[in-house]
C-alpha cells in the first residue's frame, strides 16, 4: 500500500480502442498502470528480480529495464521478450518502431530487434570524448537518432546504414534531455546549467535560450508553452510566443521532477517525482498556472509507526519520517487520505510554503487513535521525536487537530532534553494519558485539551517511561518506566495500586483490551506476557537476536506477532507459550499492526516508503499450529508486491510439513480405556423400549385389502340377469404357528453354540451389530428354552457379554444387550444356578469397570472447569 512513484521518469500512451490515455510508473519491481481520467490503478505487472531503472514504452509493449536486462512486457503485466547483452547498466530507453534503442553507463549503444530478441546493431562510444547522456528521435528524420553527450556536443545518426550523419558543436556545458517540440526540426535541449535551447536541427542554428535557476533541467514538455522540472520539485512555464517565463510552478514536488508530460489535446499536464507523487495538473484558470486535479501521494520518507484504525479493518493509519500522518485504505486507493503534516503554527506554515517551513513538527514517533467520538472532536493523539508537546489529529476532517498537550509548567518556555515517550488513548475516546522522559505521566481530555491529573506525586516512575495503556474499562492505567517497574495506577483516583519489579528495562508495552493481556519487550530482546488480572507474569519468550520494534496481538488475544531488528517476524502462540511462525525479511520491519479482523497483518520496513500486507493463511487453508523445533531455520520470503512473480500458484511447492496429516483411529487407544462402537444411536438405544415404540407406532385400525373385482362379473342364469354376489372370505385360522421340532436355529444361535468350544465370540458379535433393534429382540428372545433356545446358548451369550466387558470395546452395546436379555429372560436365570454364578461374576466385572470409569469421568470434568473459570 502506498507506493505510487519512484526516480524513474513514467511513460505516457494512448490506447486506441479505448480511446483513453494511460500512464505507467515504476514501483519498486513491477510496473503500475494509471488510467489519466481518475488515476485509478487498472494494472499492475509481474515484478522484476530488482527494483526498475528505466522506462519506456510504444503502442504495444512496456520496457523496463534493472542492471544490465531490458524486459518488454506485453497487456502491461507479463514478460514477452528479454533483452541480455549489455555489460553495465542500462541508463537510456527509446523505441524506434519494430527496434528498441538501449545505451549503458558504460556508453555501448544498442539497437535490438523486438521481435526475433537480437542486436541488430552496437556502437560504442569513447567515454572521454562522447558519453551518451540523452537520446531522441526527431520527428519525421527517417531511421535518424539524436544523441546528447556529458561533454555538451550532439550527433545525429543513421541507425541503419550505422553512419554519423552530422555533429553539433553544442554549448560545452552536458546535455540533461532532449525533447521534440511541436515543430518539425525543432529540438529542446536541457543543459546541466539550467539553460534551455531551443535548436532547429535542420540549419543547425539556435531558435530561442531561457534559463531556469533551480539547476540542471530533469524533464521537458511541450503544449502551447514549455515546460521544464528542476531537481529541487519547482515547474518552471515558458511562453514561447513572447520569450519569456510565464509562470512558476513551486514546490510541484518536494524532490526532483521525474517525469513531466502534457498530454495531448487536453489542458492536462502529468508530473511524478521520487517524493512518491503523482499529480495531474489542469490549467484553466487566470495567469496560466496549474492546479492539482487529481494526485496519488503516499510517504516520501518511510513510514515510522503503522495501526490499523477502527474495527472493521479498513484503514491503517501511518505516520511517517516525512513528518506526515496518513491513511491508507486496504479496500481502494480512491479510500485513501493524508492527514497532512504537524505544524507548531498552520498558519505560518501555509505563508512559507514546504521548503521554508521552520514551523514543521519533528516525526510522529508513536500514536494512538479511537473511533469512538471522533465525529465529535480528534480522535488520534500523537507524541513527536524529541518533542514534548503532543498534538491531536482529526480524522474525520483529515487535518491536525486543535490542540497542544503539554505539562502547564512547560507552557511558556521550552525545555531541552524533555520529551513526550509513550501515548495512549481511552476506549471511548475521552481522554489522552501520555507519559515523558522526566518520569510523568499526565491525562488530557481529548474533547477541550485541559490537564487533568497526574499519576505519583511529581513523576510516576524515576526513569523514562516506556509505555503507558489504558485498560478497556477504563479502571486501571499502566505505565513502564526505564527503571525496570511495572505500576498499575486506578485511572479516576489516580493512586498506585501495584507495582511490579521487571527483569530488565522494558523497551515498549503493549495492551490487548479485550483479554487483559499485557505484552511487554524489554532491551534484552526477550518478550514477557502480563496477566493484568492476576498482575503475574504468565509467559517468557527468547528468541529474537536483535531490538524489538513493535509487537501486535491478533484479534482473539491468542498470537503476539513481534518483529525485530534481526530481519524476523515471529508469531508466538499464548496458550501454548511456543513459537508457531517464523520468517525473515530483506530489511527489518519497523511497526506491526494486526487487522481488527484477523485477516491481514500490515507491516511497515526501514528504508521502505510502502505498507505490506499479509494475509492470515489459517483464515482459508488448513494449517496445524504445531510449535516450531528448536533447531528450526526461518526461510527468506520476498516482501509481498502489488502482483506475485508469476501467476502459477506457488504455494503447492511447499514442503508438506505444513499440511495437516490425515490421523487414523487406532481399534483402541489405550488398554484401560474403554471404546464405544461407531453404530448409530437407533441401533442399541432403544432396545429396552421397543415394546412402547410398537404401540405407539401400531395403526388404530388394521389395513384392508380391496377386494378385487374379476374381470368378467359372473351372472346368475334366468330370464333377469343378476350378478353373483362375492363370497364372504371366511378366515379365522390362529396366525401362531408353533414350529415345535421343526424349529430352525438362526446363525446367530449357530455362532453361540459354537463359540462354547472355542471360545472366540467375534463372529456372533458381528452378526448381532449387523442387526436392527426388532431382529436383535427376536434373536435374544429365541435363546429361552421355550422359543426354541438351551440354558448352554443363554450361557454362552453371557459369555460374549464378559468377553466385550473385559476387552472394553463396544462398551454401550454390552450394556444394552445385557439390559434386553435381562429384561427378557429375568425368571430362567433366577432358577438356574448355572446362569446365576456367570451373572454375578458379570455383575463385579461391571462394578469394577464402571468406577475406574467414572474417575476418569470426574477427573476430566475437574480439569475442564478449573480450565474455563481460571486465568490463563
Amino acid at each position: 500500500l502506498g507506493r505510487f512513484s519512484g526516480h524513474v521518469p513514467h511513460v505516457l500512451r494512448y490506447h486506441g480502442r479505448h480511446r483513453e490515455f494511460y500512464l505507467a510508473t515504476a514501483v519498486g519491481r513491477s510496473v503500475h498502470t494509471y488510467n489519466v481520467k481518475k488515476l485509478g490503478i487498472v494494472a499492475v505487472s509481474n515484478t522484476l528480480p530488482q527494483d526498475i531503472t528505466c522506462l519506456a514504452a510504444d503502442r504495444m509493449l512496456i520496457f523496463a529495464s534493472y542492471d544490465n536486462i531490458l524486459h518488454a512486457f506485453a497487456r502491461n503485466k507479463e514478460v514477452v521478450h528479454t533483452y541480455e547483452g549489455h555489460k553495465a547498466r542500462i541508463h537510456l530507453l527509446q523505441p524506434f518502431g519494430d527496434h528498441v534503442i538501449s545505451v549503458d553507463v558504460d556508453n555501448v549503444l544498442i539497437v535490438w530487434n523486438i521481435q526475433s530478441e537480437e542486436e541488430y546493431l552496437q556502437i560504442d562510444f569513447d567515454k572521454a570524448t562522447f558519453a551518451v547522456s540523452a537520446l531522441l528521435h526527431p520527428s519525421t528524420y527517417l531511421n535518424k537518432i539524436l544523441l546528447g553527450s556529458e561533454q555538451g556536443t550532439l550527433q545525429l545518426w543513421n541507425i541503419r546504414s550505422n553512419k554519423l550523419l552530422y555533429s553539433f558543436p553544442g554549448w560545452d556545458l552536458a546535455v540533461t534531455t532532449l525533447q521534440q517540440a511541436p515543430a518539425v526540426d525543432v529540438v529542446a535541449v536541457g543543459l546541466v546549467s539550467g539553460h534551455i535551447i531551443v535548436h532547429n536541427i535542420k540549419f543547425d542554428e539556435t531558435l530561442m535560450k531561457f534559463q531556469q535557476d533551480w539547476g540542471p533541467i530533469t524533464a521537458i514538455s511541450f503544449r502551447t508553452v514549455m515546460a521544464a522540472g528542476s531537481p529541487v520539485g519547482h515547474i518552471a512555464l515558458w511562453d514561447l510566443e513572447e520569450k519569456k517565463l510565464m509562470c512558476q510552478m513551486q514546490d510541484a514536488h518536494s524532490t526532483a521532477i521525474a517525469g513531466m508530460t502534457f498530454v495531448p489535446g487536453e489542458p492536462l499536464l502529468i508530473t511524478n517525482g521520487a517524493d512518491n507523487a503523482l499529480r495531474v495538473w489542469i490549467f484553466d484558470g487566470p495567469g496560466g498556472t496549474g492546479r492539482v486535479l487529481r494526485s496519488r501521494m503516499g510517504h516520501s520518507a518511510p513510514p515510522t509507526k503503522i495501526r490499523y484504525h477502527g474495527q472493521n479493518g479498513e484503514q491503517i493509519l501511518s505516520a511517517g519520517q516525512d513528518g506526515t500522518l496518513q491513511s491508507f485504505s486496504t479496500v481502494h486507493e480512491k479510500f485513501n487520505k493524508s492527514l497532512g503534516r504537524g505544524s507548531i503554527n498552520k498558519k505560518k506554515s501555509k505563508k512559507k510554503g514546504l521548503k521554508l517551513d521552520t514551523m514543521a513538527l519533528p516525526p510522529i514517533i508513536a500514536f494512538a487513535s479511537e473511533v469512538a467520538h471522533q465525529s465529535d472532536w480528534d480522535g488520534v493523539v500523537a507524541c513527536h521525536q524529541g518533542y514534548i508537546t503532543c498534538t491531536t489529529w482529526n480524522y474525520q476532517k483529515t487535518s491536525m487537530g486543535a490542540h497542544k498537550l503539554r505539562p502547564e509548567e512547560y507552557s511558556k518556555h521550552k525545555p531541552i532534553g524533555i520529551y513526550a515517550t509513550a501515548v495512549d488513548i481511552t476506549s471511548c475516546g475521552n481522554f489522552a494519558v501520555i507519559g515523558m522522559s522526566t518520569g510523568q505521566v499526565d491525562v488530557y481530555n481529548m474533547q477541550s485539551g485541559i490537564h487533568r491529573g497526574r499519576y505519583g506525586k511529581e513523576t510516576a516512575h524515576k526513569g523514562a517511561i516506556r509505555g503507558v495503556a489504558v485498560d478497556g474499562l477504563n479502571q486501571l492505567v499502566i505505565t513502564a518506566g526505564s527503571e525496570g517497574l511495572i505500576k498499575f495506577w486506578k485511572f479516576k483516583t489516580k493512586d498506585l495500586v501495584y507495582s511490579t519489579e521487571l527483569s530488565s528495562s522494558p523497551s515498549g508495552i503493549l495492551l490487548h483490551r479485550g483479554s487483559g493481556i499485557l505484552g511487554i519487550a524489554f532491551d534484552d530482546f526477550t518478550i514477557s506476557v502480563l496477566d493484568i488480572e492476576t498482575r503475574k507474569i504468565v509467559r517468557t519468550f527468547s528468541g529474537h537476536h536483535g531490538r524489538i520494534n513493535d509487537m501486535t496481538f491478533s484479534p482473539d488475544g491468542r498470537w503476539l506477532i513481534t518483529s525485530s531488528m534481526d530481519c524476523s517476524i515471529k508469531t508466538w502462540d499464548l496458550p501454548s507459550g511456543c513459537l508457531i511462525d517464523c520468517f525473515l525479511v530483506d530489511s527489518a520491519a519497523v511497526s506491526l499492526t494486526m487487522s481488527p479482523t484477523g485477516d491481514f497483518l500490515a507491516s511497515a520496513h526501514v528504508d521502505d516508503l510502502g505498507i505490506y500486507l499479509w494475509s492470515n493463511r489459517s483464515l482459508y487453508s488448513l494449517v496445524s499450529l504445531r510449535p516450531l523445533p528448536a533447531d528450526y531455520e526461518p526461510s527468506l520470503v520476498t516482501l509481498p508486491s502489488t502482483c506475485p512473480m508469476q501467476d502459477v500458484d506457488v504455494s503447492g511447492d511447499e514442503e508438506p510439513c505444513d499440511e495437516m496429516i490425515e490421523y487414523v483411529s487406532p481399534e483402541q487407544l489405550g488398554e484401560q480405556l474403554v471404546t464405544l462402537s461407531l453404530l448409530p444411536e437407533s441401533r442399541w438405544k432403544n432396545l429396552l423400549n421397543l415394546d412402547i415404540i410398537k404401540k405407539k407406532n401400531k395403526p388404530r385400525e388394521p389395513p384392508k385389502v380391496p377386494k378385487s373385482a374379476p374381470f368378467f362379473i359372473p351372472t346368475l342364469p334366468g330370464l333377469i340377469p343378476r350378478y353373483i354376489p362375492p363370497e364372504e372370505e371366511n378366515d379365522t385360522q390362529s396366525k401362531v404357528v408353533n414350529f415345535g421340532v421343526l424349529a430352525q436355529k438362526s446363525d446367530f444361535y449357530l455362532h453361540l453354540e459354537e463359540a462354547l468350544g472355542t471360545n472366540e465370540y467375534k463372529a456372533p458379535l458381528d452378526l448381532l451389530k449387523s442387526l436392527g433393534p426388532s431382529n436383535i429382540e427376536v434373536e435374544l428372545r429365541n435363546l429361552a428354552p421355550e422359543g426354541g433356545g438351551s440354558m448352554e446358548v443363554m450361557l454362552s451369550f453371557l459369555r460374549m457379554i464378559g468377553m466385550m466387558l473385559n476387552k472394553k470395546h463396544n462398551f454401550e452395546l454390552a450394556q444394552a444387550y445385557l439390559a434386553l436379555f435381562l429384561k427378557l429372560h429375568l425368571k430362567i436365570l433366577s432358577s438356574e444356578p448355572k446362569l446365576l454364578e456367570e451373572l454375578s461374576k458379570l455383575s463385579m466385572q461391571l462394578e469394577e469397570t464402571w468406577i475406574h470409569l467414572r474417575a476418569l469421568f470426574n477427573q476430566s470434568l475437574c480439569v475442564l472447569t478449573y480450565m474455563k473459570s481460571a486465568l490463563l
